[in-house]
């Protein structure tokens, strides 16, 4: 009986690998991914323009005239306007208070949000109930957080009522009222309100590090002040350059809580730039002034967003 021969396949031939489509008559390969339309970003560019850069771009150019912000008419004065804002007393004071506010306001926000994150990310059971209560205050309006510390640092407020009640009522102090501790008054609301928002990007740096980092730096026989040190602060590099960028930057605009709690007083302990800008606008009506304020704190914004976005180009790619 003839055993009937078994078909096999020869061991060297395969299934011809599927081959991506090819377009057109020289069969180049089809690009992977859609890009889309250029035109699609015009309605939001024509938006930013006429928003934006065109007012921008107007009110630069009346910095350089005597215009009232009424009449139609006016002429070129040149860089007079410019002179007056490093000649005018109160404009220098607000420049100082403005850079004293935003460096300490910075280093205090960055520290105090530092802290935070290090102690949410432990493994402590209230630590996701921790998170929301110290982001909470980010969620207020400035203005109002200003108000409301206006009235606990007011000589018959909360925090001198307390001072009194645990028998230091030598410290009770008016706090908004004296020029050498007001300006530092409205620091301790700006680390209150924005340490939480300091704190959440903190946080995603320090949950972005390896686990086997850190086991590795502990076998290695690291405390830690020294893990902290070497291992934590290095990775933390992009986090903490966004943060001091973002609270300077923030601090140099600072308008909100100075209007809310001491309106630039007492005298001009706590004028800002943003504030001067306010009050040469409109209560003083020298608009030519406040713009010629506003282009210089405009051009200090600018360079301090351009070393930032540098730096994080740099760091965190």
């Amino acid at each position: 009986m003839a055993v009937p021969h078994a078909t096999t396949t020869p061991p060297d031939v395969r299934e011809p690998a599927t081959r991506p489509p090819r377009d057109g008559a020289g069969g180049s390969r089809r690009k992977v991914g859609v890009r889309a339309p250029w035109w699609f970003v015009v309605p939001a560019i024509s938006i930013y323009l006429f928003v934006v850069v065109v007012p921008s771009a107007r009110g630069a150019v009346f910095s350089f005239t005597d215009w009232n912000g009424l009449r139609p008419g006016w002429s070129f004065v040149g860089l007079d306007n410019y002179a007056s804002v490093f000649s005018d007393r109160t404009a220098r004071d607000a420049l100082v208070n403005t850079l004293v506010l935003a460096a300490v306001a910075m280093v205090a926000q960055n520290v105090a949000g530092l802290l935070l994150a290090l102690g949410v990310n432990s493994l402590v059971k209230s630590r996701y109930v921790l998170r929301v209560i110290f982001f909470a205050p980010v969620v207020l309006t400035p203005l109002v957080a200003g108000y409301v510390w206006s009235f606990l640092l007011s000589p018959n407020g909360a925090i001198n009522e307390a001072l009194r009640a645990v028998g230091l009522g030598g410290l009770a102090h008016d706090w908004l009222g004296d020029p050498d501790t007001a300006l530092y008054a409205i620091v301790v609301e700006i680390v209150w309100q924005f340490a939480g928002y300091s704190m959440v990007i903190y946080l995603a740096g320090l949950q972005a590090i390896p686990a086997e980092v850190l086991e590795a730096a502990t076998i290695d026989g690291a405390g830690p002040w020294s893990k902290f040190r070497s291992v934590v602060l290095p990775l933390l590099n992009g986090a903490v350059v966004i943060n001091v960028m973002l609270c300077l930057i923030g601090g140099l605009k600072q308008f909100d809580q100075v209007m809310a709690m001491t309106g630039g007083g007492p005298g001009t302990a706590t004028e800002t730039i943003s504030t001067a800008i306010y009050k040469s606008a409109f209560s003083l009506g020298d608009f030519p002034f406040s713009i010629a304020l506003a282009v210089v704190m405009t051009v200090v914004i600018a360079v301090l967003a351009a070393v930032q976005f540098r730096l994080t180009q740099r760091k965190v790619s």
